[in-house]
């Protein structure tokens, strides 16, 4: 195993350190329990936002703290649930009087310790709610899940959901905006290579030179099916097929296109697979009125993508150009 660490033991605390040193005009980091706070949190009248979920994701989930996105992100271990007390130490700590709203991915562990921390906040007169993400199409129930994964389509439920709460709506209000895009977005990923997790020190999983995975979850769990490697274009076919027919996206939608690289995968191949991605649409009628390219939510060093549609209206576009100004996201300030 070669990677650019000290200890495995201490990837995440110091990789989150070094995070706030870069970002200190953005975030702070709280380090008893570990969590990333919003440089101004909490912001008094405005809906607190927490997502979370194991490290080895990035930018995911800290990268997007910031005004207009989240305002606290909890890191757990790589590819690990964090635990419920630094989750209650975060809602605490953006709670500026109008209620927390909880991004959560669908992993069980996630969302019990989610569940858990926001009984406990309630029992200190904090108001949550919480909005699970479960946009994978690829498989249902997981080694990780019950259900459907949550996967690209979270970033695009913190943006907007983000911009919302900006606004000043209230919590119900901005629950119900992640909501819909949480049910209006579906996704699905492959994968060229395994990654390898610093504790465990070997390949999360094994693939032939010339095999890959399709349907990959973001911590290597198995897809729908190993095949021979294929030309980008049929490999986007075989991912964004499913993904149009789930919803379904019919003639005349309007939609945002994501392309996700898996943490090892060069801008030069994203591009070619948003290519393709934009011809099947454009051949099915589908208008692609706002898009994203890039490694956003990985999983360490696997080399592979994913594919996210969101099907849009007028107030998700407003929501999504909204300014944001966070690490990994920064436009219209």
């Amino acid at each position: 195993m070669k990677k650019i660490i000290n200890d495995p033991k201490h990837v995440v605390d110091e990789s989150v350190a070094g995070f706030g040193l870069a970002h200190a005009d953005l975030v702070r980091i709280e380090t008893d329990p570990i969590h990333v706070v919003r440089a101004d949190a909490p912001v008094a009248g405005k809906v607190g936002l927490v997502s979370g979920g194991g490290s080895g994701h990035e930018p995911l989930h800290a990268g997007f703290v910031g005004p207009g996105m989240l305002d606290a992100a909890v890191p757990g271990a790589v590819f690990t649930s964090p635990t419920p007390d630094p989750i209650l130490a975060a809602t605490k700590a953006v709670d500026g009087g109008k209620g927390v709203l909880h991004i959560v991915k669908n992993y069980t562990g996630d969302v019990l310790n989610f569940e858990t921390a926001a009984d406990l906040a309630a029992a200190d007169d904090i108001q949550v709610r919480a909005v699970v993400t479960n946009d994978d199409v690829a498989v249902k129930d997981s080694l990780y899940t019950a259900g459907r994964r949550g996967v690209g389509g979270t970033v695009l439920v913190e943006k907007i959901a983000g911009a919302a709460a900006e606004r000043g709506d209230t919590l119900d209000e901005v629950a119900e905006i992640a909501e819909r895009v949480n049910a209006n977005a579906r996704s699905m990923g492959m994968a060229l290579t395994p990654c390898i997790v610093p504790h465990a020190g070997e390949p999360s999983f094994t693939l032939a030179e010339d095999e890959v995975e399709i349907g990959i979850g973001i911590h290597g769990e198995p897809g729908r099916e190993r095949i021979k490697l294929e030309p980008a274009d049929a490999i986007v076919d075989r991912l964004i097929g499913p993904i149009i027919e789930d919803l379904p996206y019919s003639s005349g939608d309007r939609v945002l296109l994501f392309v996700n690289g898996m943490g090892g995968t060069p801008q030069i191949e994203l591009y070619i697979a948003y290519r393709r991605a934009a011809a099947v649409l454009a051949e099915r009628g589908i208008t692609i009125e706002r898009s994203l390219v890039g490694n956003y939510i990985t999983s360490l060093e696997m080399q592979g993508f994913s594919i996210t549609l969101l099907k849009l209206d007028d107030e998700m576009v407003g929501l999504w150009d909204a300014p944001v100004h966070t690490a990994a996201l920064r436009w219209g300030r």
